[in-house]
């Protein structure tokens, strides 16, 4: 049995292939729900048009999408600042880290690089990705 999308897909020639058109995750994403909705418009039988109604679901969904995605982008954008500011503050402090030896090291930052996602702590002559921190120390302590 075809479903009524497939049968669509498959007369617009917009038949996706499965690895092409699904995200990583297997999920439709919103260039895909757009291209299903174009195609719909478009070969729909003129003496029976879509249900004006299911039309405007359809709509709200890929309004609902796009809302979501960008939302998404969003909160990665602030979940970057989040860990810039974080990382920032560390200057002046001493930290203990994992090096890439696998041995636990322990020094003073001075400074941060903010390159990709993962800032970059100067610590001596070494660079100290953020995610090695293991201890966060003040200076001054004694």
């Amino acid at each position: 049995m075809t479903s009524p999308i497939n049968d669509i897909l498959q007369a617009s020639g917009a038949a996706p292939t499965p690895s092409a058109a699904r995200k990583t995750g297997g999920e439709l994403g919103k260039d895909d729900f757009m291209k299903l909705l174009v195609a719909q418009l478009r070969y729909q039988d003129p003496s029976s048009p879509a249900d004006p109604s299911q039309f405007m679901a359809q709509t709200a969904q890929f309004t609902m999408l796009e809302k979501l995605t960008n939302l998404d982008d969003a909160q990665q954008q602030l979940v970057t600042a989040q860990m810039q500011f974080g990382a920032s503050n560390l200057v002046g402090k001493t930290v203990s880290y994992t090096g890439a030896d696998g041995k636990q090291a322990t020094g003073v930052v001075s400074a941060v690089t903010f390159t990709g996602s993962n800032p970059t702590l100067k610590v001596g002559n070494t660079d100290v990705p953020l995610s090695s921190v293991k201890e966060v120390r003040s200076s001054t302590a004694g």
